[in-house]
């Protein structure tokens, strides 16, 4: 049997998602670098991601974010009025330290240390993007990018985004974000990335 084309146009991402979006992040970071250090054992990283995207969906940006979705990709952006409401409820972190396990502690730390270089403008956050490795080069992740770019810009805001992975920074480059300044994550953890991009006219090109 032929299988289905699979759309890369972007739609809302709806709380029955839920499973499909947790898979596709899973395999989307299987090889990112930040990723692979919260979720070390090669066996069971899959499994731990698709658990830890599902509940960052279902509990934080799927509720107080802008989060979209292809067939084979999504993103989760938080716009300046959601991010209070963003920050994860005790529930939301008591799963979460369940799910990361003896990782839990570096977790924290690593996100103290993202916090500290939040900055303080108004601005759209990209909290994750990822496009299964499946259908890469197929303009799933791009499609998003531009969507979430083309929302932050009819506001009138400039957006931010970390990663860890030293490839993706010509990517976003080219979507005209810079990199800010850089930070090693405490416990011996990769290199984080900051990288801002300013607001674009968007009647122009």
């Amino acid at each position: 049997m032929t299988p289905m084309p699979q759309s890369n146009t972007p739609k809302t991402a709806m709380i029955d998602d839920a499973p499909m979006i947790g898979g596709v992040l899973a395999r989307a970071f299987g090889d990112d670098p930040m990723m692979r250090w919260f979720f070390p054992d090669d066996a069971s990283r899959e499994a731990g991601l698709g658990r830890y995207f599902t509940t960052l969906f279902t509990r934080q940006y799927g509720l107080h974010g802008v989060c979209e979705r292809t067939d084979a990709a999504a993103a989760f952006w938080v716009a300046p009025e959601g991010q209070e409401k963003a920050v994860p409820d005790a529930e939301t972190v008591q799963e979460l330290v369940e799910i990361l396990g003896d990782r839990a502690g570096l977790f924290r730390q690593a996100v103290e240390a993202a916090a500290e270089h939040t900055p303080p403008e108004p601005h759209w956050y990209l909290a994750v993007i990822g496009a299964d490795p499946a259908a890469r080069g197929r303009g799933h992740g791009s499609a998003l990018l531009r969507s979430g770019l083309a929302q932050a810009d009819a506001a009138g805001m400039p957006v931010y985004l970390e990663s860890s992975k030293p490839d993706n920074l010509p990517v976003y480059e080219h979507f005209g974000f810079v990199v800010l300044g850089e930070a090693s994550l405490p416990g011996g953890g990769p290199t984080l990335w900051a990288m801002r991009r300013a607001p674009r006219d968007p009647s122009g090109v």
